[in-house]
């Protein structure tokens, strides 16, 4: 299963798996439920987590059935437990949404709820990070992950983020990080062979490498940034049942209200 996850994120486009993965993977789940594991978006449990990765699968990764991933159920903990994100109808922005998100974002906050994406057929709006179309203070509420490593100006799709939320707003905006982690975030546009960009960047698609440096650059588009370590503030036992990333710092962004 690992070496056919592997080969079909390194070799068909997003767009087309984003359409049949929900469908197969629910096939597929049916004979991993159990007790081993559980995903708390979805309450259901697994003997196991499907592997997923593009370069050398993890195992116990994908819950077939959600399609979240490591992080995707540490951050449902998090606004679960921390935040009144299920308890409030908010105006929010999700861009490049994840399908384990999607329906139940849209069951708590309605029309409210916007996703986007340059490129998914699962978004319902279709737009350039560096330059959104909305007005600036629109939204209570922005999510942005794993898509900074991506874009051509990530200061620039970073600021646009910040222009549309509202005073007061929050947001979070992942990134991927690869051991070693750098000092400063790395990027060389000159670099365009897709074995060496996979090897300094970590995947072919990816434009920079990011680096201890890269709060501070949320900051120089305008957020004041909280690195929130929620991973050790949980009970122990629940990175096993949930199976959750080990070191995964969640960046909460927000916009200061205004000045009077």
């Amino acid at each position: 299963m690992k070496y056919l996850i592997s080969f079909i994120l390194r070799n068909i486009p997003r767009k087309y798996i984003q359409l049949v993965s929900g469908v197969a993977l629910k096939v597929i789940g049916l004979f991993y439920r159990g007790s081993n594991v559980y995903c708390p978006i979805n309450k259901k449990g697994y003997r196991k987590f499907l592997p997923y990765g593009r370069v050398n699968p993890r195992p116990n990764a994908l819950c077939p059935d959600t399609l979240s991933l490591e992080r995707h159920r540490l951050i449902w903990l998090y606004l679960e437990n921390k935040t009144d994100f299920f308890k409030s109808k908010l105006k929010m922005l999700h861009v490049a949404p994840e399908q384990c998100f999607m329906d139940r974002f849209e069951e708590i906050h309605g029309e409210n709820y916007i996703t986007a994406d340059i490129e998914s057929p699962l978004a319902k709006v279709k737009m350039d990070i560096h330059d959104i179309p909305f007005s600036e203070n629109t939204f209570d509420v922005t999510f942005c992950n794993h898509v900074m490593e991506h874009v051509d100006d990530d200061l620039k799709a970073m600021g646009e983020l910040h222009r549309v939320l509202k005073p007061n707003g929050w947001g979070i905006i992942q990134v991927p990080f690869f051991p070693p982690i750098p000092d400063e975030t790395f990027e060389d546009a000159s670099i365009t062979d897709p074995k060496e960009r996979e090897r300094i960047f970590g995947q072919d698609d990816h434009v920079r490498l990011y680096g201890k440096d890269y709060p501070d650059r949320l900051r120089k588009a305008g957020f004041t940034v909280d690195e929130v370590d929620y991973i050790n503030e949980i009970p122990k036992e629940w990175i096993e049942k949930y199976a959750l990333p080990k070191d995964e710092i969640i960046y909460l962004v927000r916009k200061a209200s205004v000045v009077q």
